[in-house]
């Protein structure tokens, strides 16, 4: 049964997840917001907005960023506004899907008020530990190029231990890098030693920053206090991957004179076209596991 898709804005990592998308057998697929890319997808149909109707949707890819609190859509190929609106969502088929990357509380309202369901995509486990690996390699980029050292023989202090977080301290101790981890969990913490990792309890951070050369940080809350920066040497890095506004005092930082920055998106920056491949996987099967069933 033929499928209609719509992906409605999106940045470069969603130029291969298109490309990937058309691999789907019996699906119609529409891009809206690439009005202003300079390449084009043949046999694809490029539209407005308003001319697509939301009852034929099978369905829609939004960008990774999702929308705004009022359903507004950031759009990187285009200049056209775009409003997902509450009558918009109630158009749609009951047995449609959205694709999001992060869901917002006006995401998650519109569509349990519209009964369709929703798949933030960065929620995924699947997801985060497959985009993890670009973000890794971004922050050693990053590290690499906001520092007059090397990395090996450095000593790198990594906050939090989730899916990034696991993967950061891996990559940085293979180039030779000291890593200690901070993070609550006994579970994690005995997983750190295990690795051969210096484990920290977070509570304790501020005591052991006195000789951190990098510090980055994964946790979308605030670690990075006031308290823990004035106990770093005036050369460290702070590179903060957590999600917008960050886990650091960067106001503070600034005042001591330490570089932090801010590092969004990063699979999108440093690999587009391999983040634009993971998305579509995931999408793929999640799309032929419901035309199974």
């Amino acid at each position: 049964m033929e499928q209609l898709i719509a992906v409605i804005g999106g940045d470069a990592r969603y130029l291969e997840l298109i490309r990937q998308l058309q691999a789907l057998p019996e699906a119609t697929i529409v891009l809206v917001g690439f009005d202003r890319l300079e390449q084009s997808f043949t046999g694809l149909k490029q539209c407005e907005f308003n001319e697509i109707q939301p009852d034929e949707l099978d369905v829609v890819i939004l960008p990774i960023t999702g929308t705004d609190e009022f359903g507004n859509i950031e759009t990187v190929f285009s200049d056209q506004p775009i409003q997902v609106t509450e009558s918009w969502f109630k158009q749609l088929k009951k047995s449609s899907i959205i694709f999001t990357g992060i869901a917002n509380s006006y995401l998650m309202e519109q569509t349990r008020l519209a009964e369709i369901e929703l798949v933030p995509l960065l929620d995924r486990d699947d997801v985060a530990i497959y985009n993890s690996i670009p973000t890794a390699e971004g922050a050693i980029m990053m590290a690499i190029e906001h520092t007059d050292y090397t990395i090996h023989s450095s000593n790198v202090v990594v906050t939090g231990f989730g899916r990034v977080g696991h993967t950061i301290a891996h990559k940085f101790s293979g180039l030779g890098a000291n890593v200690s981890v901070a993070a609550r969990s006994l579970t994690d913490l005995a997983r750190i030693s295990e690795m051969n990792l210096k484990a920290i309890p977070l509570e304790e951070l501020p005591k052991h920053l006195d000789d951190c050369d990098i510090l980055i940080n994964t946790i979308p809350a605030l670690v990075i206090t006031q308290e823990a920066i004035e106990k770093l040497p005036a050369h460290t890095v702070i590179i903060d991957l957590a999600s917008r506004p960050g886990g650091t005092d960067f106001e503070f930082a600034e005042k001591r004179g330490i570089k932090a920055i801010l590092a969004k998106s990063l699979p999108g920056v440093v690999a587009p076209k391999t983040a634009g491949k993971i998305l579509a996987n995931v999408i793929i099967q999640i799309l032929e596991g419901r035309s199974a069933t």
